[in-house]
């Protein structure tokens, strides 16, 4: 069986680990640098980012995370944790993994309550959906979410909003999303993250 751990530390991490026990995946939770032993992958859920980094740091994960990452290990972040594996982040103070070549601006679409819901179409996911699902656009729920202002040699853009916002890229085996594909009820992004761990993709992260 698969193991995926999922950061325990804030934030939406209960509901990544209902949709990988749904994939037959075993999800620790990871809350020390002891629980990253055995795993094949890694999520960052969304949260509150701040949060996150700081008990990230006092728990000494930071420098595990960066180790393993650089090392092959997939790695994806959502929202918050997109913001921790950018490489820069504007509007954001906190200690980051600066991993991803990326840009990203942290609260970019507003307070909570200017929260929304989005159906993107989504190409990367065709690799992992079946029949039906094919071509079928993703209800993406954002909440306080960031966006990518700039992607850098060697990221893959995966969606964009209408007016060419990127909300979703990839870079070897570093993977982000501004939002939150784990509280809706479609796995393809879970499937998608979990081909990027079955794919032995062992890229270094730049």
């Amino acid at each position: 069986m698969r193991r995926i751990g999922v950061l325990a530390l804030q934030g939406s991490f209960i509901e990544h680990i209902a949709l990988l026990e749904r994939l037959g995946v075993e999800p620790p939770a990871v809350k020390l640098p002891k629980d990253l032993v055995g795993l094949e992958g890694l999520i960052i859920p969304g949260g509150e980012s701040t949060t996150i980094s700081k008990l990230a740091a006092t728990y000494k994960l930071m420098d595990e995370l960066k180790r393993l990452a650089k090392d092959g290990l997939p790695m994806w972040g959502t929202c918050a944790g997109m913001i921790l594996l950018a490489r820069e982040s504007e509007g954001a103070t906190q200690p980051h993994l600066d991993l991803m070549d990326i840009t990203v601006e942290r609260n970019a679409f507003g307070r909570q309550v200017e929260s929304f819901e989005a159906d993107l179409l989504i190409p990367a996911l065709d690799v992992v959906s079946s029949e039906e699902e094919k071509g079928k656009s993703f209800h993406a729920v954002f909440i306080r979410a960031p966006w990518i202002k700039r992607v850098g040699e060697g990221v893959e853009v995966l969606a964009a909003l209408d007016e060419g916002v990127i909300v979703a890229a990839r870079q070897g085996n570093l993977l982000a999303t501004a939002f939150h594909p784990e509280l809706t009820e479609d796995i393809r992004f879970h499937r998608y993250f979990l081909n990027m761990v079955e794919s032995g993709h062992n890229g270094m992260a730049a």
